[in-house]
């Protein structure tokens, strides 16, 4: 990361918070030329500091009113048999997200669905029914809130 500055980390930080913010904007809040911030941030691009741009889905406004995070602990754990199952998860039109864990669970499978009871039949059809599952734990979402703000490894005083 010595190949980036505290410019380059606030621009990094101000797209975090808003990726969609225009570079005259970006260029103003950050305090630099409009030029000098587009090639900035085309250089953060270039080197994967910055990859992509998303969208934020409305979960419960397209009809995905519950959501849950699914615990899997799997039967035996092979780097072959691992990615089997995480490609198998990731491709089913429910998940939203797939984290693959140290510690008591395998997986942490993020989850969006219409009710309780399609939570249920998907969980019991999508992961009970596999082979390689050896534990399942469903704990429903009552509320997401996230931090848009990003810890700068820059900062000297960011441990103070």
């Amino acid at each position: 990361m010595s190949d980036i500055d505290q410019i380059d980390f606030e621009i990094i930080a101000a797209l975090r918070n808003n990726a969609r913010i225009a570079n005259k904007e970006l260029a103003e809040l950050i305090g630099l030329a409009p030029s000098s911030c587009l090639e900035r941030v085309r250089y953060l691009r270039a080197r994967n500091y910055i990859r992509d741009a998303h969208v934020e889905v409305d979960f419960i406004a397209l009809g995905l009113g519950l959501q849950a995070m699914v615990a899997i602990r799997m039967n035996q754990h092979s780097r072959v048999g691992l990615e089997a199952f995480q490609n198998y998860v990731i491709k089913l039109d429910e998940v939203v997200t797939v984290y693959h864990l140290s510690g008591a669970n395998d997986f942490m499978v993020h989850i969006a669905v219409k009710d309780a009871e399609t939570l249920r039949d998907f969980v019991l059809d999508s992961f009970a029914e596999r082979p390689e599952v050896a534990h399942i734990e469903t704990a429903v979402i009552y509320e997401q809130v996230k931090n848009w703000n990003l810890l700068n490894p820059l900062d000297n005083n960011a441990a103070d």
